[in-house]
């Protein structure tokens, strides 16, 4: 026989006091969400009788939102051009901007701590700030216009692809990098020779992925002037001209289906 000491049976004492406590947690856990839940409709003030003596009124704008303005269709391509060309502007920009600072603000490339720390500091403001905000801030520099548009999601692009593909070059690996280290290799050459090709799959694919989300966001930079289809549908409604809204607002749907399947498309082919 081993001479293992055998593990003594646990008391049924500590055992229903461990039930005991697993049931005390889980009623505190519960009774924790119940009051997020309950001060949440506190908050934005719920009252869901409102929402049901109100369906008239949606009804109302439904039907008169139907059948849809098609005879205004030829009007809109520019400023479905122009809302597609916010988001390309912005994504690619974002990208040339966003791949050099995270360089910087990666641990294991970042030149020295103060670099780090600023280079995160910048990321953090410009995807702390909503792309909205930057759009009015533009709008009061550039003017009216698909360019301040562009311009607000060139930098909230740098704040989100910058801190994914500082995370993406942590991650990645050092071989390449030591290599062209070992060689004497400038800042620059490893950067371009070692960084660049190693996160090149994963820049792709957040590349894409942000291009799909600029295009969603260009839609709704227009309600405060920054071009694209979004300042056609705040005229429209300002007008009450649901026709035109309802036409407007398919062709919105079209076209984030369209880029979120052309998206998907160029990932299966490509990554």
């Amino acid at each position: 026989m081993s001479s293992e000491t055998l593990p003594a049976a646990v008391s049924p004492a500590k055992l229903a006091a461990a039930a005991r406590f697993s049931l005390l947690k889980t009623a505190v856990i519960a009774i924790v969400l119940i009051a997020l839940f309950v001060q949440a409709l506190i908050v934005v003030q719920a009252q869901p009788a409102e929402l049901i003596t109100g369906i008239h009124g949606m009804a109302d704008i439904l039907s008169r939102s139907l059948p849809p303005d098609v005879s205004s269709f030829p009007a809109q391509l520019w400023p479905v051009l122009e809302t597609i060309d916010i988001a390309l502007f912005g994504t690619f920009f974002g990208v040339i901007l966003a791949l050099p600072l995270a360089w910087l603000a990666a641990r294991n490339t970042s030149p020295a701590p103060a670099v780090y720390h600023g280079a995160r500091a910048v990321i953090s403001i410009c995807r702390s700030v909503p792309d909205l905000v930057w759009a009015l801030l533009f709008v009061t520099a550039v003017g009216l216009g698909p360019f301040a548009g562009a311009l607000a999601l060139t930098i909230h692009s740098v704040g989100m692809l910058g801190r994914l593909l500082a995370e993406t070059i942590e991650d990645m690996d050092m071989g390449p990098m030591d290599a062209l280290s070992s060689t004497g290799a400038a800042r620059l050459q490893i950067f371009t020779h070692a960084v660049v090709p190693t996160v090149l799959p994963s820049l792709l694919g957040i590349t894409l992925y942000r291009l799909d989300d600029n295009i969603r966001s260009s839609l709704v930079l227009g309600f405060v002037g920054a071009g694209g289809i979004g300042f056609q549908l705040l005229t429209a409604m300002n007008l009450f001209d649901y026709r035109t809204v309802s036409l407007l607002l398919i062709i919105t749907f079209v076209l984030v289906l369209g880029a979120e399947r052309l998206s998907a498309a160029v990932r299966k082919r490509v990554l």
